[in-house]
């Protein structure tokens, strides 16, 4: 264990906004499993934007790569699109 009080508030700090960026990405996962599982294609238009959003932060952030970001996104779309 370190023993620098520099190290040890490093310790401290990144324990934090590990449990930001978790917090974060689980919020994203769940919006986006309840997107997928929408039926009625008004409701999921209406959700799609927050959902977007919220998968644009993460990458922003560098929680989650610009491409998957970016591929989910447009996986979440085509849903949408097949939707009747």
């Amino acid at each position: 264990m370190a023993n620098h009080k520099s190290a040890l508030k490093r310790i401290r700090q990144n324990q934090v906004k590990r449990e930001r960026n978790r917090y974060y990405h689980k919020s994203a996962r769940t919006a986006i499993k309840n997107l997928r599982a929408e039926t009625d294609k008004s409701a999921a238009e209406e959700q799609f934007p927050k959902v977007s959003s919220q998968i644009d932060k993460l990458a922003k952030r560098n929680i989650i790569h610009k491409n998957k970001a970016s591929n989910l996104k447009s996986k979440l779309a085509k849903h949408i699109a097949a939707l009747a």
